[in-house]
């Protein structure tokens, strides 16, 4: 009786504690929802997928919102969004795999495989090219089309004429060109057109079945089409309320550098089978993959402070925290790999200006507690110590604690800019007391900046203090009288 009794009871804990586990784990589903769902609201994108990788398999696939606005159309687990310039990570596994079989080698000068190239071009490298840091003259124009009305021949007639831009590794500038020849040079080595190598090599492999080259021209069934929030008017771009219709076009000698269409869930196959080793067969192969480009001074470049280097296509976030490759496509689209936390997240959406790269971490807290924004996670490491002593001492204490801080370490530092990147993130928390003792200590630390003073006005106002937010944009005005945003504030509230 009583082993039945042992084994009757230890049946209920374990019932109780999968429960739980699965109670846990609906609670984390429902608050991801309601932060994407946030998300959507606040940036005004139609539609969105989401999908997530942990312990080599998909643990959350869920897509919101509408694929086709015109029509009303819902955007659903099989709608197809455009990945743009995530393909070049599709490529950079695409030249590794001809370099496991010995085709060639990233550290080959492009004129090893490619004749009739300018003198300039011949010692540039594959890996300079995949990593931005070639110094090639771009084949794209001023707005951002391929030269050339579309044709090869063309393009590339037209753009071996200009000067090269720097010495090669000398510095990071994103430039399709590279990624054009690294299309030829695959096509060349594999035997095959490089869209076909990649659909063979990766596509199939990995189980990619709704994903596909094509663009805007083609007829693409279930595709969630292209949306954006700026519309051209003159050289200038006006940002409108509502999403307007894009149209994006990549010739097929293009699309190496844009091109892929696919799906969240597609894309976390894909994850799932570089990780695995279904790809690329060494470990090697994916660590050089993933290897940030070294500059001649010895730095890494990359697109801001976020993704911050370049490797093999992949755009790193290089950091002691939480490091990840963070591919992203055209505004719309971006696919985090955690390199030490074994997550994945991919967010596709269809609007060119959704920028998912800058809420992915956010995401990603939400299965490790620490990267949530609001427990400081992304802050440099001074405004890391700054936090810690205001967490002890209370906000309202942020200029003495500054001091001390200073006081004891002489290489202490706050940028004025990370003070007020850090109070607009404590008022997006709509933790407004904090951010309002923030932006008083960058006044404090910064007062001839008129941009300390208009962002302490600005959340002077959220506090509901107009009489002191007046103040403030007036010493602004006075610091720099070409700030049209206290100009207008002070009208707006001088009327009242």
């Amino acid at each position: 009786m009583k082993f039945k009794f042992f084994t009757l009871s230890l049946l209920i804990q374990l019932a109780l504690i999968t429960a739980s586990a699965i109670a846990q784990q609906l609670s984390t589903s429902d608050s991801i929802d309601n932060f994407i769902k946030a998300k959507m609201l606040q940036r005004h994108i139609p539609g969105l997928q989401l999908a997530v990788v942990r312990n080599g398999k998909i643990i959350k696939d869920i897509t919101f919102g509408t694929a086709n606005l015109e029509y009303n159309i819902k955007a659903t687990d099989q709608t197809i969004f455009s990945v743009n310039s995530i393909t070049k990570a599709f490529v950079g596994v695409a030249v590794m795999q001809l370099a496991e079989e010995h085709k060639l080698k990233i550290t080959d000068p492009l004129s090893r495989y490619l004749d009739s190239l300018p003198d300039t071009w011949k010692n540039i490298t594959l890996q300079q090219v995949l990593t931005h840091t070639s110094g090639l003259p771009d084949i794209l124009d001023a707005e951002e089309q391929v030269i050339g009305h579309n044709n090869e021949l063309e393009a590339m007639q037209k753009v071996k004429m200009l000067p090269i831009e720097f010495k090669p590794g000398e510095k990071f500038r994103y430039n399709q060109t590279g990624y054009v020849l690294v299309g030829q040079i695959i096509t060349k080595l594999s035997g095959m057109h490089f869209t076909q190598f990649i659909e063979e090599r990766q596509f199939k492999i990995a189980g990619m079945k709704l994903t596909r080259f094509g663009d805007s021209y083609d007829v693409i069934p279930n595709y969630a089409g292209a949306y954006t929030m700026t519309r051209q008017m003159g050289d200038d771009f006006v940002r409108n309320r509502t999403p307007g219709q894009a149209y994006m076009q990549f010739p097929i000698f293009f699309r190496t550098a844009a091109g892929i269409q696919s799906t969240a869930t597609d894309m976390a196959n894909w994850v799932i089978a570089l990780k695995s080793g279904k790809l690329l067969k060494q470990a090697s192969s994916i660590d050089l993959l993933w290897t940030p480009a070294i500059l001649i001074n010895g730095k890494i470049g990359g697109f801001n402070r976020l993704t911050n280097g370049y490797a093999l296509g992949w755009p790193t976030v290089t950091r002691e925290e939480h490091p990840a490759v963070g591919p992203v496509g055209g505004g719309r689209s971006a696919l985090f790999v955690y390199l030490k936390d074994d997550l994945s997240i991919i967010v596709l959406t269809n609007l060119l200006q959704g920028n998912p790269d800058q809420f992915i971490d956010e995401i990603a807290g939400y299965y490790i507690p620490e990267m949530h924004e609001a427990n400081g996670f992304g802050l440099p490491k001074n405004l890391k110590k700054l936090r810690a002593g205001l967490l002890q001492q209370g906000f309202d204490q942020a200029i003495p604690v500054a001091a001390h801080l200073k006081k004891n370490d002489p290489t202490f530092s706050l940028s004025e800019n990370e003070l007020n990147g850090w109070g607009y993130q404590l008022l997006g928390q709509k933790n407004i007391l904090a951010a309002l003792s923030i932006f008083k200590l960058n006044v404090s630390m910064y007062p001839q900046s008129a941009n300390a003073y208009d962002s302490l006005a600005e959340v002077l106002e959220a506090a509901n203090n107009p009489t002191l937010a007046l103040v403030n944009y007036k010493k602004s005005l006075a610091l720099d009288p070409q700030n049209k945003h206290a100009a207008t504030r002070i009208e707006a509230l001088t009327a009242r």
